[in-house]
């Protein structure tokens, strides 16, 4: 009965774009992130992000008139996406603390490969192909090239930062994965305010263990990287993303997340006024090789 109703067609040039776009601004969450990691801690800001998120996404799909309430059938599957999320960010932000910036963007953006392994056996028509595992391949090298100047090295010392910074990769991975499939039956709005919305007590009650004496600092600076976070990255581009995920294939699709750190270097320079390498310029050819190569029309 899935296989029959279950959409899987190749995106056109005018959804990539679109894609490509979205994913661009989803670059800028890095740069976010550490802006406002200055007057938040990092489970009480994940905690804001939620709420802001809500209000985004519950407020688009309220003035559009969709149902928001759970139906009993959905339980499971909700819980299980809102499970993975928690386990995505937890992972990825400990493990962060645990090694460089640079090496747990490397490990991170790993989430590809998991995405489209896991697709291989979970989605009909979305298997892997020589000419998609070499331009997955390609994308994730012009990810390394660009950032490989601040890798320090290759010390243990950091071992493991990076197997945690991992293990939330293939936690994203998953989620995406079931996400094209639960989201053929469960609309992308209410699907997700319910997984923000069960995280978050989650992020209040670990906030209130690990975090509960440390103050926040509303500063105009912070403040502007949490709404950029809950509005823009949560409340509309991960809005956008999953709507497209109910049609198109996923593994062309999330092959678009290596413009992030690209994208991510660049916010950087148009804002910090951090310098552009040319190490970082292959790199983006690269990535563009790869993401042609997925995408590229049989």
């Amino acid at each position: 009965m899935l296989e029959k109703e279950f959409r899987n067609e190749d995106p056109s040039g005018k959804i990539i774009v679109l894609a490509s776009f979205i994913v661009s601004l989803m670059g800028g969450g890095a740069l976010a992130v550490k802006i406002g990691l200055q007057g938040f801690p990092p489970l009480k800001m994940a905690l804001f992000r939620c709420i802001l998120g809500i209000i985004a996404v519950g407020g688009i799909g309220l003035y559009y008139g969709m149902s928001m309430r759970m139906r009993f059938e959905e339980l499971r599957r909700l819980l299980l996406i809102a499970a993975l999320y928690a386990l995505h960010t937890i992972t990825l932000n400990i493990g962060t603390q645990l090694t460089t910036a640079s090496r747990a963007t490397i490990f991170f953006y790993l989430y590809p490969f998991f995405t489209v392994l896991f697709g291989h056996f979970y989605l009909p028509n979305d298997r892997l192909s020589a000419t998609k595992t070499v331009g997955i391949f390609i994308a994730f090298g012009g990810v390394f090239l660009s950032l490989m100047p601040n890798l320090q090295g290759l010390s243990t010392g950091y071992l493991i930062g990076d197997l945690m910074v991992t293990l939330g990769s293939c936690f994203l991975g998953l989620r995406i994965t079931l996400t094209k499939v639960f989201v053929q039956e469960i609309h992308p709005y209410r699907l997700l305010v319910w997984l923000l919305g069960l995280n978050i007590p989650c992020f209040y009650v670990l906030g209130l263990i690990f975090e509960g004496d440390k103050p926040i600092g509303w500063t105009l600076e912070s403040t502007a990287g949490l709404l950029y976070q809950g509005w823009i990255i949560t409340g509309f581009c991960f809005l956008v993303l999953t709507s497209l995920l109910r049609k198109y294939k996923a593994s062309k699709l999330v092959i678009l997340g290596f413009l992030m750190p690209v994208s991510g270097v660049l916010f950087s320079h148009l804002i910090l006024g951090e310098e552009l390498t040319v190490g970082l310029l292959a790199g983006t050819g690269l990535v563009a090789t790869g993401i042609y190569l997925v995408n590229r029309q049989s």
